[in-house]
């Protein structure tokens, strides 16, 4: 049986749990040990994992036997086998996943892709709630976003274009000094991340939004628990499909 001595350690979150499950479908009933390879690369990136950065000091946080020991536990939601000390997030990630294998896959690829491209997790992102995908999908979303050379060349394409306006409620930059124009709009990023796959963001990616309208978007794409396109966006929030 796996041994942790990560007493003390922060709970396990949603997208740590969903690179496990991925590792345990892959296994099926077969649960490697603390020694196994998979394993220790699995606690390499569950230690690197950016919204834990001091527990991941520890010597004991998300170790090769505490992942060992989290397959167990995914073993015993799934089968009622083995090991009983399974959490709240074991449970809802099983029941929600666990008979969707390539879902998990996809979610798992999306998590790395999003580890892949954070150095760290700004603090300053409580005005947003966080994506079905998790904290790091979100995270990357919001810097993608947050790019100012992107924004402005999205301005500037978009002013060329005859489209300087919102894409959701088609507000202009109705202001008396032109030079505030520019600070209406943010550039939203259509999709999250490419699926397993880091590529350069593209133009074609994003949307020109109001900042009123951005953050609509975002709180309906949680409550939706799916990304939507500007399309839908606009018949969600306003009941009605504007042309751009």
């Amino acid at each position: 049986m796996a041994v942790t001595t990560g007493h003390g350690n922060p709970k396990w979150t949603r997208e740590e749990v969903i690179l496990a499950l991925d590792l345990y479908l892959e296994c099926g009933l077969s649960i490697p040990s603390a020694s196994d390879p998979r394993v220790k690369a699995l606690s390499e990136t569950l230690r690197a994992f950016p919204h834990h950065s001091a527990a991941a000091r520890k010597a004991s946080f998300r170790n090769a036997d505490g992942v060992a020991f989290k397959l167990q536990n995914l073993r015993q939601v799934s089968t009622g086998l083995g090991l009983g000390n399974v959490s709240k997030t074991d449970r809802a990630v099983w029941e929600e996943l666990g008979s969707s294998p390539n879902k998990v896959k996809e979610l798992a690829a999306l998590i790395r892709a999003g580890l892949d491209t954070l150095s760290e997790v700004r603090e300053d992102q409580a005005e947003y709630e966080t994506f079905a995908e998790g904290h790091v999908v979100t995270e990357t979303h919001l810097r993608r976003e947050r790019s100012p050379v992107l924004r402005t060349r999205l301005i500037d394409l978009r002013k060329k274009q005859g489209r300087f306006a919102c894409e959701i409620c088609a507000r202009k930059p109705n202001v008396l000094d032109n030079t505030l124009a520019d600070a209406i709009y943010e550039a939203h990023h259509v999709v999250p991340l490419a699926i397993g796959d880091e590529r350069v963001t593209k133009i074609a990616d994003m949307a020109l939004l109001c900042a009123c309208c951005h953050r609509l978007i975002h709180k309906a794409i949680v409550g939706q628990k799916r990304w939507l396109s500007i399309l839908e966006a606009r018949k969600l929030i306003y009941g009605y499909e504007c042309t751009d």
